[in-house]
């Protein structure tokens, strides 16, 4: 039977806590980042997609209004000419 020695039962704990450190500065560094990436978005005015979609929307929908009120004053305008 072989038994381990202390030196590499105290190097695999350094290393498991290494792991532990490593990871927990990832998330840190992963946050921070995320942070400052809104930080830039938000200074810069940008609208998310949604937002850009919901007032896409509302100008095509403004655009048939005034297309069909178009339509229908061209007609006023006929009428009223002959």
């Amino acid at each position: 039977m072989q038994t381990r020695s202390k030196f590499f039962d105290d190097m695999s704990q350094l290393m498991t806590n290494a792991m532990g450190v490593a990871q927990g500065a990832k998330g840190e560094a992963e946050t921070a980042f995320n942070g400052m990436i809104d930080r830039w978005l938000a200074d810069r005015d940008l609208v998310t997609r949604e937002e850009f979609d919901a007032v896409r929307a509302m100008a095509q929908k403004a655009r048939e209004e005034n297309d069909a009120l178009k339509a229908r004053l061209d007609a006023l305008e006929a009428k009223t000419s002959q």
